[in-house]
C-alpha cells in the first residue's frame, strides 16, 4: 500500500465532503469569518460488516499512515459495531471513527440488498486504497429500495445511497474562543438557519461524561435515483468538547449512548 501522509488523506476527504455537502462548507466559512481557528476532532465513516468492505478494510489507509486502534463500541438498538483510531505520534491529528452495520441481524431483503450492492462494486475498486473517497460505486440506486431500507435502518438506507465517504467532520470546540461551549455553537448555528439534530436533546453527553457533542442535521442533497431526482440526507458537521479526567488528561474516546443519537443526524426528514 502506498505511504500516504495522514494530512493528505484528510485534505482529500475534506475536498470531497465539502464539494458534495454545501451546508458543511458554510459552517466552516461562518466560523472562520468569526475569527475562529477550526481544528478537526474526528472524522467518521460508515460501512457494512461484509469482509470486503468492513471496518478492517476501511481502516487500512489510516493504519498505513500511522494510526493505531484505540477502542470499540457497541450499539445494540441500531445494530452497529464501531472502532476508533488515533495517530500514534501526532496528537493533533483527527481521531478516526468507523462503524459497520451488523447485517445478520436484519431481514433477508436488507441482507440481499447489501450483498447485491457489494457485488456491483468493481473488484479493482474494492482493493484500492481510494475506496474511502469513492462514494457509491454500485450504480444508480432505487428510491423505492431506499424507502424499504429506511423502515429497518436509516443507517443502511443512507449508506446504500452515499457509499464510502467521510460521513462527518467534527469541530473541536476546545480550540474555539468566541464559541467555546456546545450551547454557544448551537445557538450561533440556529441563528444562521441551521437545523440541529435534537434526537435525545441538542447536546449529547456532559462534563461529567468528559465529552459533549452536538451536530447539525445533514443537508438534503438532490440525488439521481432510477425513479428520478429526490432530496435525501447527505453528510453533516459535528461539534465536540472534551474535558480532562481526574489526572488532568483530556478524554480522547467516545460515549456510545451519545454517538447513538448523533447517528440520527442523517435520518430522512422533510424540509
Amino acid at each position: 500500500m502506498r505511504d500516504m501522509k495522514h494530512n493528505e488523506i484528510f485534505d482529500r476527504l475534506w475536498a470531497v465532503y465539502t464539494a458534495q455537502n454545501p451546508a458543511t462548507k458554510k459552517v466552516w466559512e461562518l466560523l472562520s469569518a468569526e475569527g475562529e481557528t477550526i481544528i478537526n476532532d474526528h472524522v467518521a465513516f460508515r460501512t457494512y460488516d461484509h469482509p470486503q468492505i468492513n471496518i478492517d478494510v476501511l481502516s487500512r489507509e489510516f493504519l498505513a499512515s500511522g494510526y493505531v486502534y484505540k477502542g470499540d463500541y457497541h450499539f445494540k438498538e441500531k445494530k452497529l459495531y464501531a472502532k476508533h483510531f488515533e495517530h500514534a505520534s501526532d496528537r493533533q491529528a483527527p481521531r478516526v471513527f468507523i462503524s459497520q452495520l451488523l447485517t445478520s441481524e436484519f431481514s433477508p431483503l436488507l441482507r440481499q440488498t447489501v450483498k447485491d450492492w457489494i457485488q456491483a462494486i468493481p473488484a479493482n475498486k474494492l482493493a484500492s486504497p481510494d475506496l474511502i473517497y469513492s462514494g457509491n460505486l454500485s450504480g444508480m440506486p432505487s428510491f423505492e429500495l431506499f424507502e424499504q431500507l429506511r423502515k429497518e435502518s436509516e443507517y443502511a438506507a443512507w449508506l446504500y445511497v452515499n457509499g464510502f465517504c467521510a460521513n462527518h467532520f467534527t469541530v473541536s470546540v476546545n480550540f474555539l474562543k468566541k464559541y467555546d461551549s456546545i450551547a454557544k455553537i448551537n445557538a450561533f448555528l440556529k441563528g444562521k438557519g441551521f437545523l440541529m439534530n435534537d434526537a435525545g436533546g441538542e447536546i449529547q453527553g456532559s462534563p461529567e461524561d468528559l465529552l459533549e457533542q452536538s451536530s447539525i442535521r445533514a443537508g438534503m442533497v438532490s440525488t439521481l435515483f432510477k425513479e428520478g431526482f429526490f432530496d435525501v440526507p447527505g453528510c453533516y458537521y459535528e461539534f465536540a468538547k472534551r474535558y480532562a479526567d481526574t489526572n488532568g488528561k483530556l478524554y480522547s474516546g467516545f460515549i456510545a449512548r451519545s454517538a447513538d443519537k448523533i447517528f440520527q443526524s442523517t435520518d430522512f426528514y422533510k424540509k
